[in-house]
């Protein structure tokens, strides 16, 4: 084994000192944009597929009366409505009033934009749910709540809280996450809310 001088064993120990800090910070990210992958579709054009960079972003699937449903990475922090729009837009038979477009986003949830009923449709259903019309979830009191059947002034003040604390709902599906609300619970309030 050759005999090394002090100043080579410095240079191969700070070029092996460097290896390492480079090596630890492209495993950490730090160097460049540490990658993620997310399918992103776009109606039935097709969609493509991107890379991005960001660590805390949200990914949301847009459904319904939008332009360009699909599946989309949103920043941390974003609303409904900024999901809306990076789906193309409503349509124009949109039923917007019937989605809280402020309420903030969670990743993984889907947002459903429904279309508004034809005349013939809605004075149809109307009839048909009489006094039985949906309570919209977004700016329901604890007494509209009571209402339903297997919901109580416990469960009610609860699920206000709950809207309050997690700045409004987009879907009656986030209710699961209340304690007190089962299966049963959550299939009567599919039928009674609306977001």
């Amino acid at each position: 084994m050759p005999e090394w001088s002090r100043s080579q064993l410095a240079v191969y120990a700070a070029i092996a000192v460097a290896l390492l800090f480079v090596g630890a910070r492209s495993i950490r990210g730090e160097g460049g944009a540490q990658p993620s992958f997310a399918a992103e579709s776009g109606g039935g054009s097709g969609g493509g597929f991107s890379i991005s960079g960001h660590g805390g972003d949200l990914v949301v699937d847009v459904t319904g009366a939008v332009r360009l449903p699909g599946v989309y990475r949103l920043p941390a922090g974003s609303r409904v409505d900024d999901a809306v729009t990076r789906a193309g837009g409503a349509t124009g038979r949109a039923e917007l009033e019937a989605v809280n477009l402020a309420a903030r986003l969670a990743d993984g949830q889907q947002i459903v934009v429904p279309e508004a009923a034809s005349g013939a449709e809605a004075a149809s259903a109307g009839a048909a749910a009489g006094e039985e019309a949906p309570i919209s979830l977004g700016t329901a009191s604890p007494e509209e709540l009571e209402e339903i059947d297997g919901i109580g002034p416990v469960t009610a003040g609860d699920i206000v809280e709950f809207r309050e604390q997690h700045g409004g709902l987009a879907s009656v599906d986030q209710l699961d996450q209340v304690p007190g609300i089962g299966p049963a619970t959550m299939e009567a309030l599919r039928g009674r809310l609306q977001p």
